[in-house]
């Protein structure tokens, strides 16, 4: 083993930061009592080319300097301490450990059982300790050099009410389309393409919602059933973009080409929100693997149970939750989060399980420190902050108890809508709350239409196609019983379960799939797609194809809904023309300067206003909504007063036609239709007088519009 020559260095950065002569390297250990650094040649080494003790020890931080070390060489960690897992400790200095700030990491987990800090076969299991040396199983971490010509890139900072989110992974929405180079599909490079970009563009997208791209594990029972962890909600390395997603994944070339793909896709005015998974990490829990975190300082990074260390609280359904209370894992996460926002210019972040974040204890507390943290800081709170506001510990639904300034994606709005359109009875109440925006649920808190991300599927669940098809999960591919057990799909297969033939049948599926569209891009709130929705995309009944890395997940762009297609850029289209679709501030309820019409007004079928009884009756399934362009509170950026048309929306979630009254002369002289969802795609453009009678089909909506820009 070669000998060097290795300097105290500093405490700060921590990672390992070339400086042109030589790298830095610190790590974070409070109850280590030393750690070596060591160097490979190679990624499947088992034995370092060298290895040596950080000299020095300042603030709890472990540190060397290595002169003449440059970017890709490969390096990792052994930390020793104290074995006690009773105790909470499991140092062992015999498992390679990867950096937490490592830059970029080298390849993926070779699943060996050297890898676990125990005796796999000893009765007591995680009390017992391995001797077994893991180096050659494990990925190593890559010095990289940070220089990178950014062309004068900027954020787009696209306001909340212009933003259409569009969910996506990375590689299941490039892998199978033809128009992208083989040899880079399912890559950074291939979402980074010019075909996708244009794609992109057309559909009327402003953001891209990534899928977890921080280097993560494919879980070892998976690997065994001929699976793997396709989503990947299962973090190792929070600063480090997956090695799986480069097209050039030599020693840390992937990262410039993340900051390719994230380049174009700004210059084509397309932000980038990456979907952050810090409320866990990959080591699992007592019986899991030691691969970094675990080894490096197990009492510090994690939560364990008070009164016997050895377990650890699980408020994320994966064995182990990050401790957020501490500050020097809280540094982790805003070091991170900053990284990606100065580093790799990107624009905001859904937080995974965000109430995980906040547990004080056991309690979710709106203003722990991880949320104090992030709103005084200069570079994070200035970037799209979006909670997924669920997690299975106690009182685990948070919906709309997040700070000002976060974003919630809101469940009760997906489950609000999908009822509505399957026909469930005494649902108008609701439906109106979550057609304004959710005020019930954000009003009151300071915050705006806008603190709603309406969407009516993810990534989890069924695909909008799937949604009219199947009342049942179809996971065989999965291993699992598709018995549910609760209706929790909220799916309605218009009578049919999975393909038919019927016509009939799939001509109210198309219409419900446009019902469900339309809802969404007219609703007040933030819309959000999930790619391949708008292309009539199936999974075959699969409502968790978490672990599917196929066909099933892909995406299948030669056999596209063209009309679905369509469809859909229009209803963006109208959505981004018209600023009464995406107001930035709350419906009033009262007249309008200079005018006795409200601001919103909302009628039944036989034209009358409704009344507070109307909204309680259990049969009722339909109404209209007037919605006044020229009560919309609003200015743009240079002070002048934001107006539009008049829409009159129509919803009739009834099984049959419905009669419905258009409202008189005082709301408008004419109406013009904008859309009409029992039409399909080639719709005319019907003009409507007040007070006429219009047959609106069942289970459909239509769009009308005023004739002109102004006061009625």
């Amino acid at each position: 083993m070669e000998k060097v020559t290795i300097y105290p260095g500093q405490p700060y950065p921590l990672g390992a930061t070339w400086d042109g002569n030589g790298v830095n390297f610190a790590l974070y250990s409070e109850n280590a009592t030393a750690v070596e650094i060591c160097l490979f040649d190679n990624e499947d080494d088992g034995e370092e080319s060298i290895r040596e003790f950080l000299p020095e020890h300042s603030h709890q931080v472990w540190h060397g300097y290595i002169p003449g070390i440059k970017p890709t060489q490969l390096y990792g960690y052994r930390v020793h301490g104290p074995y006690e897992p009773e105790n909470g400790h499991r140092f062992n200095p015999h498992k390679l450990l990867i950096d937490p700030y490592a830059k970029a990491i080298s390849g993926v987990i070779n699943w060996h059982h050297s890898l676990f800090g125990y005796d796999f076969n000893a009765e007591d299991k995680d009390l017992s300790y391995s001797d077994g040396n893991g180096a050659a199983y494990i990925p190593k971490a890559v010095v990289i050099d940070p220089g990178y010509d950014w062309e004068g890139d900027k954020l787009p900072r696209t306001s909340y009410h212009n933003s259409i989110i569009y969910e996506l992974h990375v590689k299941g929405f490039t892998m199978r389309h033809p128009g992208i180079p083989e040899e880079i599909r399912g890559t950074y490079a291939a979402l980074g393409h010019k075909v996708t970009i244009q794609y992109l563009k057309d559909l009327g997208v402003t953001a891209v919602e990534l899928m977890p791209v921080h280097q993560f594990v494919n879980d070892h029972h998976l690997q065994e059933k001929g699976l793997s962890n396709f989503w990947g909600y299962n973090t190792i390395g929070f600063f480090a973009p997956d090695v799986r997603y480069g097209s050039n994944a030599y020693r840390g070339a992937h990262v410039q080409e993340f900051k390719d793909m994230v380049k174009a896709l700004h210059k084509a005015g397309i932000e980038v929100i990456l979907d952050v998974v810090y409320n866990h990490t990959a080591e699992g829990n007592e019986l899991g693997p030691t691969l970094s975190f675990k080894g490096i300082d197990n009492t510090t990074y994690y939560r364990l149970v008070e009164d016997n260390k050895r377990y650890y609280m699980d408020y994320t359904g994966t064995g182990n939750t990050l401790n957020a209370n501490l500050p020097a894992v809280l540094k982790l996460m805003m070091d991170s989060l900053r990284y990606w926002v100065l580093d790799m210019h990107v624009d905001g972040f859904r937080f995974d399980l965000a109430p995980t974040l906040a547990r004080e204890l056991h309690e979710v507390d709106r203003l722990s420190a991880f949320f104090d943290i992030i709103h005084q800081d200069p570079v994070i709170s200035q970037v799209k902050l979006i909670a997924e506001p669920w997690d299975i510990g106690e009182g685990g639904y948070q919906v709309g108890n997040f700070p000002p300034g976060w974003a919630e994606w809101n469940g009760k709005y997906r489950d609000c809508i999908r009822d509505y359109w399957r026909g469930s009875d005494s649902m108008l109440g609701e439906f109106a709350q979550r057609f304004t925006g959710s005020p019930d649920l954000y009003q009151d808190d300071n915050r705006r239409p806008t603190a709603s991300i309406n969407f009516l599927t993810a990534h989890d669940g069924f695909t909008l196609h799937d949604l009219v098809s199947y009342n049942e999960k179809h996971n065989e591919a999965n291993g699992e019983n598709n018995q549910d057990g609760e209706d929790h799909n909220r799916s309605w297969n218009c009578g049919v379960e999975g393909p038919t033939d019927d016509q009939g049948v799939i001509e109210l599926r198309n219409k419900q799939k446009r019902n469900f569209l339309a809802t969404l891009f007219l609703s007040q709130g933030v819309p959000m797609l999930v790619a391949g929705d708008e292309l009539g995309k199936t999974q075959q009944g699969n409502n968790n194809a978490y672990c599917q890395d196929n066909e099933i997940s892909w995406i299948d762009w030669e056999n596209v809904d063209q009309e679905l297609l369509a469809y859909t850029r229009k209803i963006i289209n109208i959505t981004k023309s018209h600023p009464s679709f995406r107001r930035r501030r709350w419906f009033q309820g009262q007249p309008i300067k200079g005018s006795s019409l409200h601001d919103i007004a909302w009628f039944l079928p036989e034209g009358g206003l409704m009344e507070d009884h109307n909204w309680m009756e259990d049969y009722a399934k339909s109404l209209g909504v007037f919605l006044n362009g020229m009560g919309l509170h609003s200015v743009g950026l240079k002070g002048e007063k934001i107006i539009d048309y008049s829409f009159y929306v129509i919803f009739n979630a009834y099984h049959d036609n419905l009669d419905f009254h258009l409202p008189g002369p005082d709301y408008g002289d004419q109406w013009i239709q904008v859309l009409n969802t029992a039409a399909g795609w080639n719709e005319s453009k019907e003009v409507f007088a007040a007070s006429s009678v219009i047959n609106v089909s069942g289970r459909s909506i239509m769009l009308l519009r005023t004739k002109d820009k102004k006061a009625i």
